[in-house]
């Protein structure tokens, strides 16, 4: 698979439609995989940090989740598709949950969201085998605190569970590093690390309306609705810049 390498991530060179097709092949194999969905933030972070970048480029699947990653492959003519946001990913596997049956496990952010997207995904799209949930505050690998009781209870519900998919929603690196510590002690077919898509299913977040994802203008709709993101939202033009700085920013 053709992969374009920025500041030391290997990113899965496909269109969401080749992406969709590659979950399917990765689901009928009977031993776990994960996807990592970076955005520009997450990447830049991991230029100066080996470790992640070696947890990340270790992935089945690592995705294009951020226009910036797009915009780099660009600069430097190496071109990426198009971008593959985890979110977009993420609803297309609970699609192929309802279709062919797999079992879906929930796992991440606060109790009462992640019940909260529990019960919405029970209620509104009732054939999904959705078989459990749990919050992120709990001490593993993620906080720490590798191979912990808490952390090894939840491992033996899921896999008693069978659930075969897990959207884990930790944030970065923390979930990053629960996958890479934990990941072959999962019975599961596929672990996803999609972010705040839990947070979104509840209806705690809301995504940007159509019109700014298709302009690839999320990024100023998530700035004017929430100014104290500024800071975050900085780190794109930094990003770009480094690119347009370094030659061999992509390879």
């Amino acid at each position: 698979m053709d992969k374009v390498n920025i500041f030391g991530v290997d990113i899965l060179n496909i269109s969401f439609k080749e992406a969709v097709e590659m979950v399917k092949k990765l689901l009928k194999e009977d031993k776990p995989h994960y996807i990592i969905t970076p955005n520009t933030e997450i990447v830049y972070d991991a230029k100066n940090n080996k470790e992640m970048a070696e947890i990340i480029n270790k992935a089945d699947m690592t995705i294009a989740d951020g226009i910036g990653l797009v915009y780099a492959s660009k600069i430097r003519k190496k071109p990426l598709k198009e971008r593959v946001t985890g979110y977009d990913l993420s609803m297309e596997l609970l699609n192929i949950c309802e279709e062919e049956g797999y079992s879906l496990y929930l796992l991440g952010t606060k109790e009462e969201i992640v019940k909260k997207a529990y019960d919405r995904i029970k209620e509104e799209r009732p054939k999904i085998n959705l078989v459990g949930y749990h919050n992120g505050f709990f001490k593993g690998a993620h906080l720490g605190y590798e191979n912990h009781e808490e952390e090894n209870e939840i491992i033996e519900e899921i896999n008693r569970l069978k659930a075969d998919i897990i959207f884990l929603g930790l944030g970065y690196p923390k979930q990053e590093i629960w996958i890479n510590s934990n990941i072959n002690k999962l019975n599961t077919r596929l672990v996803i690390g999609n972010g705040g898509v839990i947070d979104v299913i509840a209806g705690d977040v809301k995504r940007a309306p159509d019109i700014f994802i298709k302009l690839n203008l999320e990024w100023f709709y998530r700035l004017i609705t929430n100014p104290s993101r500024i800071k975050r939202q900085l780190a794109i033009p930094k990003f770009l810049f480094s690119v347009i700085k370094d030659k061999d920013s992509v390879k």
